[in-house]
């Protein structure tokens, strides 16, 4: 995968993360509703949008990297070992830091 190709693909998946937290964001502030059992309900709604907006900033911590990687010229090298990493793996795993090798080890 090309850089060009690669910076394009993680700055849409950024641009789409980005919106995705805004909604959690959002659906979280809204008023609770005031009976009990009805609050009960959307606070476990509540701490699933939680978890997912955890899990798409990890996401979005590693699109940041990548894209830094891009920057500096050293995207598609692993970062442990120095190797290229497989191309096939960056189009799996546009955010992999490391060659397959490193990664399992």
């Amino acid at each position: 995968m090309d850089t060009t190709t690669a910076e394009a693909t993680l700055r849409a998946r950024r641009a789409e993360i980005v919106g995705d937290l805004a909604r959690i964001e959002d659906a979280l502030d809204d008023t609770p509703p005031k009976d009990w059992e009805d609050r009960a309900s959307e606070r476990q709604g509540d701490e699933v949008l939680e978890a997912l907006g955890h899990a798409e900033q990890a996401e979005l911590t590693r699109i940041d990297a990548a894209l830094d990687r891009i920057a500096k010229g050293i995207y598609g090298t692993c970062l442990k070992c120095g190797d290229p990493i497989a191309e096939a793996r960056l189009k799996a795993v546009p955010t992999a830091p490391l060659c397959a090798t490193c990664a399992a080890g």
